[in-house]
């Protein structure tokens, strides 16, 4: 008996979405590396600052927010307190895991970002149905709370 899983229409239609979502993010990737170059970030820098626009987060959070791994996420944000974009708070939830959060400087960077990431959204999106850009971002969402819930068995 092998112990191999057997293929599956849904499970070659996923490996396809797979396959599709890393061409996806490396386009968009490099999208982002062009429009923050001029505000002075870079692609990672934003995503880190992006994850703490609404709410300061501690880097573990970040971490799984953005499912990074905490290590990389802490250098970046060294490093964004280093250039002044962002600040460390105490954490009244943990001693040890203070609160990232953009400074003004930070919210200043990732707001001269926005004319240039609307026309690149507005470029792209106008060559893709609105109602079928919504579905996508529904079954993503779907398949984030899946890939949550699964129970890795490595």
């Amino acid at each position: 008996m092998s112990d191999v899983e057997p293929r599956t229409e849904a499970g070659d239609v996923l490996t396809e979405v797979i396959m599709r979502t890393f061409r996806l993010y490396g386009g968009f990737l490099e999208a982002a590396e062009v429009m923050t170059k001029p505000v002075g970030l870079t692609a990672a820098w934003w995503q880190v600052l992006g994850a703490v626009l609404r709410q300061p987060l501690p880097v573990s959070g970040i971490a799984r927010e953005m499912s990074l791994t905490r290590q990389s996420v802490q250098r970046i944000a060294d490093l964004l307190v280093e250039k002044g974009l962002a600040e460390y708070l105490p954490n009244p939830a943990h001693k040890r895991a203070k609160l990232l959060r953009p400074t003004a400087a930070g919210y200043e960077a990732v707001s001269r970002l926005a004319k240039a990431q609307h026309a690149f959204t507005n470029r792209i999106s106008a060559q893709v149905d609105l109602d079928d850009l919504r579905t996508t971002l529904k079954v993503m969402e779907r398949l984030v709370e899946a890939l949550d819930a699964d129970e890795w068995p490595g």
